[in-house]
């Protein structure tokens, strides 16, 4: 939590427990404040388990992940939208080295620190970060190489406006990849589909993904296809992400122990539920996609 008022904590709690109040995505971000999952940097991302012991090593995966499916590499302009505290442009400056990254981020509070971030790793010559909209973007038609979007596109209004601004600023021959969160396919069986609708409203409701959003996999390739884009992949990542991380974060409390005393037992409560109910609703991809050098 970044405001430790008692305002601050009552707004925090009517946050958490009210499943009627409802924040904008700014306004959830500057509540959480720097409570990130991670104990050494500020990443905002579930991670990426499949060789990753702590949340640390996840995290860093899983941007690593992202650069490498969009083939991020020497040369190129990349934009990465929604960056949160600069973590990853970091990353991918020191070990991708790109000709530069810039960065839009709605949260006046997020910029701010990022922006301190990078200048204390003496890297403002190579990542620009700004505060700007994914769906609007302050950005020059075919100027980019490259777009990414870690963990961020499910809050875009809309995601498909996000895909139409990203095809405009891509170069020909350009690429998409996200790292993003969708509803999974509804079960047969009426309980686990409860539960899969009480998993995705509850995570929905208190991260603001808009209603327009709330599409699988296959519409979601659609909507690509729609802005343009061709040579699309999309994969699921889910379990590579949920059930390690829901296994790591019971048996190490560090993060639990961040959170105000409410937050930490309901915490608590989540974790002592398995990872299939806890995140039954929730699908999470890894999509990539390109604009035809033809479109040019």
């Amino acid at each position: 939590m970044s405001d430790n008022t008692p305002g601050g904590f009552f707004a925090y709690l009517n946050w958490l427990l009210n499943p009627f109040h409802g924040l904008e995505t700014t306004e959830v971000y500057d509540l959480i404040g720097t409570t990130a999952l991670t104990e050494h940097r500020l990443y905002l991302n579930l991670g990426y388990w499949r060789d990753a012991d702590t949340i640390d090593e996840a995290s860093e995966a899983l941007a690593l992940l992202v650069a490498e499916r969009g083939g991020m590499a020497a040369g190129d302009v990349v934009l990465d939208c929604g960056y949160g505290f600069g973590d990853q442009d970091i990353l991918w400056a020191r070990t991708m080295k790109p000709e530069k990254i810039i960065g839009l981020n709605i949260t006046r509070s997020q910029v701010e620190r990022a922006r301190i971030h990078v200048a204390d790793a003496g890297l403002r010559n190579m990542i620009d970060l700004r505060e700007g909209s994914a769906t609007a973007m302050p950005i020059a038609d075919e100027s980019i190489d490259l777009v990414v979007s870690l963990e961020s596109a499910f809050h875009y209004r809309s995601r498909e406006d996000f895909f139409r601004e990203v095809y405009r600023v891509l170069r020909p021959g350009g690429r998409l990849v996200t790292a993003d969160i969708v509803p999974t396919r509804q079960s047969g069986n009426p309980f686990r589909r409860m539960e899969q609708w009480i998993s995705w409203s509850l995570v929905a409701g208190k991260f603001n993904i808009p209603q327009e959003n709330y599409y699988l996999i296959p519409s979601y390739t659609s909507k690509l296809l729609s802005a343009g884009f061709d040579g699309i992949d999309i994969k699921s990542i889910r379990d590579d992400v949920y059930r390690p991380l829901h296994e790591y974060l019971s048996r190490d409390q560090t993060f639990v122990r961040k959170l105000p005393p409410v937050a930490r037992m309901l915490a608590k409560s989540a974790l002592r539920r398995s990872a299939e109910s806890v995140y039954a609703g929730l699908d999470y991809i890894l999509s990539y996609a390109e604009k035809s050098e033809k479109s040019g």
